[in-house]
């Protein structure tokens, strides 16, 4: 096939001056004609476009729209070509969205992109847009669009720097926004200068940004310079460090693989029923009353401020957000994993763009007000990447929306609606034109039993989270979906990407034992994460789950935990904007305790410092906050924030259940006097019932002096990720030390045996809630150690009951004996393969 040339691209004949389509529909087949007319597509290509239309808006602001068929249709492209409608009365896209510039795609290959890159250019210029709006001459338009777009002075030289490596993108979903997430964390930590070219185009290598728009497939080679002090020694872990990330990639995508040729299929109805078809995103059946969650355009107030003002502002949201989104990371991750974790990593990392920051300082510096000119260049660089024609660089672009509207929220909150803040006290399914994936990270999953967008894919990121957390999803469901009412009953089948509006009895009983009869196999399946960790000789460990909020208890008893073993209170402080008051926590732990039904929860008090930092408390910047005031320090220096829990702790328990109170960061017998003290004089003042109070090991004082802080207390819970990091005096969050940070160092697992050995003296248990609880090998290490109870991640534990039913008590207090014996950690790793044989 030949190929196509920037004249054949975009030809006058493709080009239609003063059109008047009376909508969407009608310019998307208006334009579609144009490509039909002049040979580019087959007739059915319209069709197609608008089935795009309703997976994804190609709306791209400023007038622009871009549509173009589905990837399953390319065959229906004979040759690539683009075709343009002028509305000069414009024509409405979508809610507050009006086109003036249909630019109609048809692409085999990646020819058009350089016009859609002049394109986006355009879009940085408001008087050229409105003059080509209007424009009489079709030469002026093609001009416009097919000449050399204007650039401004490179940040970089286009030549190469002094040392370069060459290197083939061997990721097969290209440079998307993790691996590249890992490559400027890895070129920040280098300290050089570093700059990735890809034919003529040149990116920062320390700009996330400008590295995705590259928009490089698997198969695009670049180059990868530096310069700086010893250059060739930081391109060499920088290149281990591109090579390293490729086996994840490859399995990542082998998983989305198996997922679209999943064989498992969805409910079959008793009769005919009235559909709304879209894409199955996540399996399952999901029955409740619609929820619909109002669209529409951001309306941001443009009000100018001082310079000054404007850049202190912009300053503080950033900041705050980047805490937030710390937060989220921390969560996700203990709840879900690593991997969905590293959505909200990467989104954190958007925030460090250096160009994205410059252009809302430049658009302030012209007159305009922190909120609205954020706003503008979220939506001008999201623009960008989805011009791009990559359909993963197009989600990107909604993570950086979900990220902007973040700093949004804090900068202007009239702009962002609450839109999930009044979900109904009844199971619902959620539906909306496209949900972010912070917002379905954050669903409360007590009330939400399903999810149902008009747009959106089954790769995307909130497609990949719906999965994650086991709710029936569609996605792509298109208009006809936002024209359901909410309160109606629905019927979701996420398999077969089904919504059955108003069913009648006979298709929700029909439903309903379907649905049933899936429960049944899957807790027949559960059956063995919920049998208890019993050892093949008879000793049983304790094996409960790390959660921080009462809706994410179900998923816990769900993977088998016996109950929280840690409940991180500074989520409630972290995750708003002021300190929550005594009442608020109160609600917060009696429902946890409900959740529980009589189980065991562990309820850590504040831990606040190193990492976690709360601005809305006031806390003094310290130069090294992880030697500073934080954990049991902070609650004994801030009684207003001590005692408030303490009280809202003791009238949650009054109702009952089995309660403890867990204090973080304790390094003194007399730290933990003055708590408990704390802690008899409120439960005497409310008449409540004596609670078990424990303490966190955490710093190697604690551990060295075991003894003598179990004189004080009822129990110790090890956390390993902080006990490994002052041993080893390694930052955790040290991206070139994180691998050398291991809790199977021997000085670590000699430090917990001895926290073990002192608590025995004392008959007090010892738990851990750190990493390497979750981990199997970690955990038959720890119950060899003598460790009594481990809480984890509830992904985590059908594996570790595993790996402890299938061993001996003796087994593993031998193997434990070795560990304490290795030199390394790597020698202690190898311990594995030798007990498994």
């Amino acid at each position: 096939m030949p190929v196509s040339t920037q004249d054949d691209l975009l030809r006058r004949e493709r080009v239609r001056l003063g059109a008047t389509p009376s909508s969407k529909a009608a310019a998307i087949e208006e334009a579609a004609q144009l490509l039909i007319a002049s040979g580019c597509v087959e007739p059915g290509y319209a069709q197609s476009m608008l089935r795009r239309e309703a997976v994804a808006n190609t709306f791209l602001g400023h007038g622009v729209v871009i549509p173009h068929g589905m990837g399953e249709d390319r065959h229906m492209v004979r040759r690539d070509g683009i075709a343009v409608v002028q509305v000069p009365g414009g024509v409405e896209w979508g809610t507050g969205q009006m086109a003036w510039f249909i630019v109609a795609i048809a692409a085999r290959g990646d020819a058009h992109i350089a016009i859609l890159r002049r394109l986006t250019a355009l879009m940085q210029d408001g008087e050229i847009l409105a003059a080509l709006a209007v424009a009489e001459d079709v030469d002026e338009i093609v001009a416009a669009l097919a000449g050399e777009a204007p650039r401004a002075a490179p940040a970089a030289p286009a030549a190469d720097l002094a040392h370069r490596f060459d290197f083939v993108v061997d990721y097969p979903a290209g440079l998307h926004a993790r691996p590249a997430t890992a490559w400027v964390e890895a070129v920040r930590q280098s300290g050089l200068r570093v700059q990735v070219r890809h034919g003529d185009e040149v990116a920062d290598g320390r700009n996330l940004v400008a590295l995705l728009q590259l928009g490089l497939r698997a198969g695009d080679r670049v180059v990868v310079s530096a310069e700086g002090d010893d250059a060739a020694a930081g391109l060499a872990r920088l290149r281990a460090r591109m090579d390293s990330l490729t086996a994840q990639e490859v399995a990542d995508a082998a998983k989305v693989a198996a997922r679209g040729t999943d064989a498992t299929r969805g409910w079959t109805p008793p009769g005919p029923l009235a559909a709304i078809e879209g894409i199955g995103a996540s399996p399952g059946i999901a029955i409740g009353r619609l929820h619909v969650v109002a669209g529409g355009a951001v309306e941001v107030a443009d009000v100018p401020v001082s310079l000054a003002e404007g850049g202190a502002r912009l300053e503080a949201a950033l900041a705050a957000t980047r805490q937030q989104l710390a937060v989220l990371v921390d969560d996700t991750a203990r709840r879900l994993g690593a991997a969905d974790a590293a959505i909200f990593r990467a989104q954190a990392e958007l925030l460090n763009d250096s160009d994205l920051i410059t252009l809302a300082c430049q658009l302030m510096v012209e007159g305009h007000g922190p909120a609205w000119a954020w706003n503008q260049a979220i939506e001008r660089m999201a623009a960008s990447l989805s011009a791009l024609g990559n359909p993963v660089l197009a989600g990107r672009a909604a993570d950086l929306r979900d990220v902007g509207r973040r700093v949004l929220a804090l900068l202007d909150p009239s702009a962002v609606p609450g839109s999930l803040r009044d979900l109904p006290a009844v199971p619902c399914i959620v539906v909306a034109e496209e949900l972010s994936p912070s917002d379905t990270a954050g669903l409360d999953l007590t009330l939400v039993v399903g999810l149902a967008t008009a747009q959106g894919g089954p790769t995307s990121h909130t497609a990949i989270l719906a999965r994650t957390l086991g709710l029936p999803a569609l996605v792509a469901g298109g208009g006809a979906l936002l024209a359901a009412a909410s309160g109606q009953m629905a019927i979701l089948d996420g398999a077969e990407g089904r919504l059955y509006l108003d069913p009648p009895e006979p298709a929700i009983a029909s439903a309903i034992a379907w649905r049933e009869a899936m429960r049944a196999r899957q807790a027949e399946a559960a059956q063995q994460r919920g049998a208890p960790a019993v050892t093949r000789d008879g000793h049983r460990i304790e094996i409960a789950a790390n959660v921080n909020r009462p809706d994410q208890v179900r998923t816990a008893l769900e993977a088998g935990g016996e109950g929280v073993g840690l409940m991180r209170t500074e989520f409630l402080f972290l995750e708003r904007g002021a300190t929550p008051d005594e009442d608020e926590q109160e609600a917060v732990y009696r429902a946890m305790i409900a959740a529980l039904e009589g189980r065991p929860l562990i309820i850590r008090a504040l831990d606040i410092g190193g990492d976690k930092q709360v601005a809305h408390l006031g806390l003094p910047r310290e130069e090294n906050p992880f030697l500073g005031v934080r954990g049991a320090r902070l609650l004994l220096r801030r009684p207003d924030l001590l005692e408030p829990q303490l009280r809202a702790i003791y009238r949650a328990a009054m109702a009952g259940g089995d309660v403890s109170v867990m204090f973080p960061m304790v390094t003194s017998a007399s730290e933990i006097v003055r708590l408990r003290a704390a802690c008899e004089r409120i439960r005497a003042e409310l008449g409540a019932p004596v609670l078990p109070v424990g303490i966190m090991i955490e710093v190697p004082a604690a551990a060295v002096a075991a003894d003598r802080l179990a004189a004080q207390c009822d129990f110790l819970s090890i956390g390993t990720n902080d006990l490994t990091q002052y041993a080893l005096a390694i930052d955790r969050q040290n991206p070139e030390l994180a691998a050398e940070a291991d809790s199977l160092h021997p000085a670590v697992l000699r430090l917990i045996a001895q926290t073990v050995a002192g608590a025995a003296k004392h008959g007090r248990w010892v738990g851990v809630c750190g990493g390497i609880a979750g981990d199997p090998f970690g955990a038959a290490l720890l119950a060899g150690l003598g460790v009594n109870e481990l809480s984890m991640t509830p992904r985590d534990i059908a594996a570790v009951k595993a790996r402890l039913r299938g061993s001996r008590f003796d087994e593993l207090r031998a193997l434990a004996a070795r560990a304490l014996d290795a030199a390394t950690a790597d020698e202690v790793r190898a311990l594995d393969a030798g007990a498994q044989r």
